[in-house]
């Protein structure tokens, strides 16, 4: 018997349901009762909430599409002002009613034009008969919109006298992004972390067909119990765990252990996940170099040190994070100015006692160093500690002159 039950879906439907969405039952019971009926008019706005990680979006989306209910999905990250987040919207309006697979572009200067075009958008039969969802992923981006998108977006089913309901995905409370003025009060849904029992059930599911359930989720156990103290990001969890399996199974393959040694196993990848402690948490280095590390043998200490700086491949949004921190470093605080500023005045050289400001951390290449303690009441400060020739090669990459704001250049 499905754990899901409504008697406007098929059971075989709502068991597919289950085994998609592990450890999220009452969510989705929660969900599947808001919506009702497809022809029922559902809650207007509903708002769900929790940390990273913690299976909102996914579960949104799986929910709908197993399902098979009229849906528009957009990522607020993406769509960063209200004329690309409406347009979208609308976009994907006119693909529902018109099946299109390029829908042809929609102009729409303010809201009071959106709601216009989606009345109309909404007046094919096949959206008429049943509701239809918005749902916003990141939507405390919307703070940083006009003040009337996000008390819109909440009273759109009113707005337009037609059957759609707005769903808001974030990482924030609502007391964060409720609006100063009065609005529609959303209907709060909260997903709580996966805890560890929760963690262990879903990455076992990943078990490669070669190998038992029990083998697989005894390697997840074991990854658990050395990363759970200081990751619970799932994707982060899943991720180590596709990039250490076949390590955990080299004594099977090589024919020196079966199974169920777990003892074996264990002495086998022990100093291999403290490795990976400090290379491949938070991805830091990439799974490509992670893996010539491996065949490598390679030691921790192959990545300490400046010398080694060079062979590591940092995301895009962590180079500027790092020239940031080199022109904290090394600029006085007070040629901010000179530097970030048009109409600055001149400055005068003078001697100074080098400032260092906080900025988030890149300690596990040793990228950054901390200086003095991580307790101080203003939060931890941060030294720069590559040299000028590799932060000069890293600002190449990303198309950044770094020599023309620095001070000792002037």
């Amino acid at each position: 018997m499905p754990v899901f039950k409504h008697p406007e879906y098929p059971e075989e439907t709502l068991l597919r349901l289950e085994s998609l969405v592990p450890c999220r039952e009452s969510q989705v019971s929660t969900l599947l009762s808001l919506f009702g009926e497809r022809q029922h008019y559902s809650f207007p706005a509903l708002f769900i909430y929790g940390h990273t990680s913690s299976g909102k979006t996914y579960v949104v989306q799986t929910l709908l599409q197993t399902l098979e209910l009229p849906h528009v999905f957009i990522n607020c990250t993406q769509c960063f002002t209200s004329r690309l987040l409406l347009e979208e919207i609308l976009r994907q309006l006119q693909h529902l009613s018109t099946k299109e697979e390029h829908p042809s572009l929609i102009s729409c200067d303010s809201f009071n034009d959106f709601v216009c075009i989606c009345k109309q958008t909404m007046m094919v039969p096949d959206l008429q008969n049943q509701t239809v969802y918005i749902i916003l992923d990141n939507a405390e981006q919307l703070r940083e919109m006009e003040t009337n998108i996000l008390p819109g977006f909440l009273r759109l089913q009113e707005l337009t006298g037609r059957n759609v309901t707005v769903i808001l995905l974030t990482e924030i409370v609502w007391e964060l992004l409720r609006p100063s003025a009065g609005c529609f009060e959303p209907l709060p849904l909260y997903f709580p972390d996966y805890s560890i029992g929760h963690l262990q059930k879903i990455l076992s599911l990943d078990h490669p067909p070669e190998y038992s359930f029990d083998f697989y989720a005894a390697f997840i156990n074991i990854l658990l119990g050395v990363f759970y103290p200081v990751c619970r990001d799932l994707k982060e969890l899943r991720h180590l765990a596709a990039l250490n399996f076949s390590k955990y199974c080299e004594p099977v393959v090589q024919g020196e252990a079966n199974e169920r040694d777990t003892r074996q196993l264990w002495k086998n990848i022990e100093s291999h996940l403290k490795k990976a402690m400090q290379t491949v948490y938070l991805r830091e280095i990439s799974s490509s170099q992670w893996e010539r590390l491996q065949q490598d043998n390679g030691e921790p200490g192959q990545l300490k040190g400046l010398s080694a700086h060079a062979h590591v491949e940092l995301p895009y949004y962590s180079k500027f994070l790092l020239i940031a921190a080199y022109l904290a470093s090394y600029n006085p605080a007070r040629t901010d100015k000179r530097f970030f500023v048009k109409h600055h005045g001149k400055i005068r050289k003078m001697n100074f006692q080098k400032k260092h400001e906080k900025i988030t951390s890149l300690v596990t290449l040793q990228l950054l160093t901390l200086v003095g303690h991580d307790d101080q009441l203003n939060g931890p400060r941060y030294k720069c500690n590559v040299s000028l020739d590799f932060i000069r090669a890293i600002s190449r990459t990303v198309n950044f002159d770094i020599i023309k704001y620095l001070y000792d250049f002037l």
